[in-house]
């Protein structure tokens, strides 16, 4: 949080009080409100059929019948890892449009970019054949348009919205309400819900690290994420649907007409509702979309072919009660299940993360880990300055790389920012190409990866990492998963630092089953090659006198809290040489093939750059907040 002046503060927290009484709307407003919305709802119902018109899907099929299969003693589960962009969002209207009950959707962000508005009117049109919909989103970065919430509110009967933990109230915040929340409410403001969750006929469930934004689905011209769902069929669904209802009646899951903005635009106009059709900024692109999600042949060769079926899953979420309650095991379940997970590793634990922040439970435990007898390897893909959004969370993994390197036993691998592997993967060279007349060296999804080209984009929105040396569309890590022995994995929304350990609720699955742990290893291993990463690595001693002299300086400003300004650090990174092939950092023949590119490889000098180092020296105060 940027240093105020003294009087900026008493005037922040001047103003943050006057909002206070007036935060919460009185009975009587949320009663009218609530009349209006009754009585200017639009009502008609697009289908009388029993099923209310659900469209067939070999997803939801699967589903269907592992629950049938299941028993307490040996559940049944369908598991599809969902590592590429358009199979993750053909997946999420695939099932929407073959709901015959209901659709839950909990999510962190929701943009009204081309991918915001697709998803949001597939589940209009759900609620309009006579689904019951049920959206929770995180107030901060949602819809934050008191026009569109007035709008959903009357959209239909069937579909209902709420806003988890509004500051103020409200569904907008302002620049100033935001630094009032940040002040006069610090602990409940700074905590989010960070879930992520698409649940159909409490049968299916999709979850992960996804938001509903364009770069989570690769459709940003400039940046795009790296990232990561699975779609889980079977009893862990009901998991899902019991963590979803406490969330939706949580005191901090706010219903529309409670909120301050909404309320007084409801009131103000007593029209009837209607829903205009989106407005996108790549039709065609959207277009092709719909055609995949519903082509029998794309289904299975994305989708179908590589669904697995396995026993043991378990769907783990933090309750929302995680910050009233820190104290009491049940509110951190998710979280405590992760330490216990990586603390009984015995041969490796592949751990992906955007951000390499490490909270004092976690940093126990790999030091534990790392003094036994036989530790386990460790080995971390992460980002780099170059590919991150998050330039100040950066600075602190940056600060304490010896750490990582020496007492963790980590080995890094930081994501390049046009690393050739997500770049080729994440794109579809027609998505309206039926898999069908693809060749036959190119028809399945393995290979298919090889033959993908760039034809989609949209625009960029939020944060946006440093500037670069090169050029072109870069990408950004944002899956956060793990594998362990090589016996089971967890896909989740948890990045494995103290914000996800301590304010924001998550959640996620653990999947117990060889071939799916060995599925995500390669794909996670994938993004720590030569050509897709850099890695980290101390550097090559020099003159061994002065080398250890700034070691040992290193260590000590890297141990203050504050003033950590020595600039020659421990570790740097690493690029292989052309010819050689990849080995550890601790391999002898490491220097011979590796050269260094420089603590920040193609960073240009920038404002974040400076701040970057500024951070490392007095920002590890704020390390659990960031």
């Amino acid at each position: 949080m940027p240093a105020y002046p003294t009087a900026r503060i008493v005037l922040f927290s001047l103003f943050a009080a006057a909002l206070l009484p007036g935060c919460t709307l009185s009975h009587a407003q949320i009663r009218r409100a609530d009349a209006v919305i009754a009585a200017t709802t639009d009502q008609d119902v697009s289908c009388a059929r029993a099923d209310h018109c659900a469209q067939p899907s070999p997803l939801l099929d699967a589903a269907t019948r592992a629950l049938a299969a299941s028993t307490p003693a040996r559940p049944v589960h369908v598991v599809t890892l969902l590592d590429d962009s358009e199979p993750a969002l053909a997946a999420r209207i695939n099932l929407i449009r073959a709901a015959r009950h209901s659709i839950d959707v909990q999510t962190y962000i929701w943009d009204q970019d081309d991918t915001g508005q697709l998803v949001l009117d597939e589940l209009v049109q759900a609620a309009r054949r006579g689904v019951q919909v049920r959206i929770l989103a995180d107030q901060l970065f949602s819809f934050n348009d008191p026009a569109l919430l007035d709008r959903l509110a009357r959209v239909s009967p069937n579909l209902q919205v709420r806003l988890y933990n509004p500051t103020f109230h409200k569904a907008r915040t302002e620049p100033v309400e935001f630094a009032a929340g940040l002040l006069c409410c610090f602990v409940q403001f700074n905590q989010r819900m960070h879930n992520k969750l698409l649940l159909v006929d409490d049968s299916i469930g999709i979850t992960g690290g996804r938001n509903y934004q364009d770069r989570y689905f690769n459709w940003d011209d400039s940046f795009d994420y790296v990232d990561r769902d699975v779609m889980v069929g079977g009893p862990a669904a009901r998991q899902m649907a019991a963590s979803f209802e406490l969330f939706w009646q949580h005191k901090r899951a706010v219903p529309l007409t409670h909120l301050r903005d909404v309320n007084r635009r409801v009131l103000a106009d007593s029209t009837p509702g209607s829903w205009p059709p989106p407005h996108y900024r790549r039709p065609q692109r959207v277009a092709q979309l719909l055609q995949v999600a519903e082509d029998a042949a794309w289904l299975q060769a994305w989708l179908v072919e590589p669904t697995l079926q396995v026993g043991n899953v378990e769907y783990f979420s933090d309750l929302p009660s995680k910050t009233d309650k820190p104290d009491k095991k049940r509110a951190q379940a998710f979280t405590r299940r992760i330490m216990e997970m990586i603390g009984g590793a015995r041969h490796e634990v592949l751990l992906q993360t955007p951000y390499l922040v490490m909270s004092h439970r976690a940093q126990r435990i790999f030091k534990r880990l790392h003094r036994g007898s036989e530790p386990p390897r460790i080995i971390v893909s992460t980002n780099s300055l170059a590919s991150t959004d998050a330039f100040a969370v950066y600075a602190l993994s940056y600060k304490h790389r010896k750490r990582y390197l020496k007492t963790f036993g980590f080995e890094i691998h930081e994501l390049k920012p046009h690393a050739p592997g997500p770049a080729v993967d994440y794109d579809l060279a027609n998505l309206g190409t039926d898999a069908s007349t693809l060749p036959p060296e190119t028809a399945s999804p393995a290979s298919a990866r090889r033959t993908r080209l760039h034809l989609l984009g949209s625009r960029g929105s939020g944060n946006r990492p440093a500037p670069l040396l090169s050029e072109g569309r870069r990408f950004g890590l944002h899956a956060k998963s793990i594998v362990i022995d090589d016996d089971f994995a967890m896909v989740g929304s948890h990045n494995f630092d103290p914000r996800s350990d301590h304010y924001n609720t998550e959640a996620g699955v653990i999947v117990y089953d060889h071939a799916f742990a060995d599925r995500l290893r390669h794909s996670i291993l994938r993004d720590t090659q030569p050509e897709n990463a850099w890695v980290i690595a101390p550097r090559q001693p020099t003159v061994p006198v002065l080398t250890d002299i700034n070691q040992a300086i290193g260590s000590v400003s890297e141990s203050l809290p504050l003033f950590d300004l020595w600039p020659f650090r421990y570790a740097t990174s690493y690029e292989l040489d052309p010819g050689c092939q990849p080995m550890r950092a601790t391999d002898p023949g490491f220097y011979a093939c590796y050269q260094p590119v420089g603590d920040f490889p193609d960073v240009a000098l920038s404002p974040k750059l400076i701040i970057t180092r500024l951070i490392t020296a007095f920002g590890a105060g704020v390390r659990g907040i960031l």
